[in-house]
Formats: C-alpha cells, structure tokens, sequence
C-alpha cells in the first residue's frame, strides 16, 4: 500500500523545484502537492516500509539504513529551499512524516493552516546558520591554561619545595586540579562564542554534541549552535565567525560555520 512522504512545506514557487528529484526511498520521484497559497514537497512510498514502528525498527537495527534515508531526506529539502539567488522560506518537516493519501495531508495542511502561515512570517527574510566547535588541538589548550591559571601554578610551585615522596601525592591531586581548571575554562571560552556571536542573531539553539561516529572527526565537539540571523546581517554574521576562529586557534579550538540551512531548529509549529 502507498503513502505519500512529506519533506517540507513552503510558500507557492510554481515551477520552482529541481527535476527530477528521487525520493527518499531511492525510487519515487519528488513532486509538488499545491495547497491554498502553499505547496507540499512530497513522494509516495511504501507505508509498511516507513510506518512508525518500522523506522523504530530500523533505528535498532539498521542504523545505516536510517543514516541514508536521512541524508535522502535532507537533500530534497535543501533543494526545494533553492539556492543563489533564490532561496525559499520552508518548513522542514521530520523525518519520517508519512500520510495514507492526499486527502489526509490536505486535512492536516487545512487544520493547521494559520500556524504554518505563522511559521512562515516568522523566519521570512532570515535565514539558519550553524556554528560547530572542536577541540583540535587538546595538548595546546592545556599548555595555554597551565600558563595563565593563578591555581595551578601555586600548586605547581608547592610541589617544587617538597621532598620526592610527598611530591608524588602532590602530583596526583595536581592533576584533578588541572581536569577541574580545564573543564571550567572550556566552559567558559564555549559559553562566550556563543553569547558572541549570538549578537547577530534574532534567536539562537544549543543542539546537542555529536560523537565521532557522527561528526566524522577525530577532534571532539564541545559546541553545537543554530542561529536564525535576518539576511542583512549575514555578512556580519560570517566576519564575526571568522574573526572568532582565528583568535581560538591560538587556544587550539576549530570552529566551523556554514549555512544557509532550511530553519530546522525555529519552524515547529
């Protein structure tokens, strides 16, 4: 039995959509379901094969399964978005959002429909960026930190002035300061490249830290941020995060930014 998939919502844009698109089940093609003054990206698909407890399923079972699916879905929303020069206000939906037929979308759309206009007016003329920082360098970070931490270097000198056995005690609880120093001011150099670049956002989003496994670098993640920022300040926006990024190196962070994405993390409705 078939279903229609539904990727994301956005204002009419006839015509507007790169062809042809394959769903995310790698078969169906992409096409546009128009609705009052909005349009439905969407693709049929097996409904026993992205039922809700099948994806559950998968998600125990057959992660590489979900991890394609995903990357699938992503990408007919980043093109129903558009590109340079155009792009479009959407409403990206979650993975997974599945209807028996067209009469049940259209029921929803009608149902929910001042919300979505909502949604829509709220993150016109704006667009979402993220910011992502790694600790690159972890030995440069320490040695910076040992440098200019008053505690640690009175610690440091006592151990200096005792006698070898004593010193070895010493030396263990040294180095519990210096894990507790070091979480602290990575908390706080974390803390501050967000609320600084949060300057030139109208609203921003902590998500949550990716692992290895899913970032694909062996450096680990200690921030993860989305920013809905208006047009005009992108510029300003892209400046500030290169500023930050040269200056953070020295402490042997990375930080990466890009964007435009379609506004994830500011379109629940």
């Amino acid at each position: 039995m078939g279903g229609l998939y539904l990727y994301c919502l956005r204002e009419s844009a006839p015509g507007y959509l790169a062809a042809p698109i394959k769903g995310i089940d790698g078969n169906g093609e992409v096409f546009v379901l128009p609705f009052r003054d909005l349009e439905a990206i969407v693709s049929e698909v097996a409904l026993e094969a992205f039922a809700s407890e099948e994806i559950q399923r998968k998600a125990q079972e057959d992660l590489k399964w979900i991890k394609e699916r995903a990357v699938a879905h992503a990408r007919v929303v980043q093109e129903a978005m558009g590109g340079d020069p155009i792009l479009l206000d959407l409403i990206p939906m979650k993975f997974g959002t599945i209807f028996n037929d067209r009469a049940r979308l259209e029921e929803v759309l009608e149902k929910d429909y001042l919300r979505i206009r909502e949604v829509l007016e709220r993150i016109r003329g704006k667009q979402e960026w993220t910011v992502k920082v790694y600790l690159k360098e972890r030995r440069k970070f320490e040695k910076v930190i040992k440098e200019k931490n008053e505690t640690i270097k009175e610690r440091e000198k006592e151990i200096a002035d005792l006698p070898e056995g004593m010193a070895f005690f010493m030396e263990e609880e040294l180095k519990e300061v210096i894990s507790e120093e070091l979480y602290k001011e990575l908390n706080n150099i974390v803390e501050g490249l967000f609320e600084d670049l949060k300057k030139q956002a109208i609203a921003s989003v902590k998500n949550k830290i990716l692992g290895k496994e899913l970032t694909g670098r062996q450096e680990p993640m200690v921030l993860n941020v989305a920013y809905l920022i208006q047009e005009e300040k992108i510029k300003d926006f892209n400046k500030k995060a290169q500023r930050l990024n040269q200056e953070i190196q020295a402490n042997g962070f990375y930080l990466e930014y890009s964007g435009p994405w379609p506004a994830y993390n500011f379109t629940t409705y």
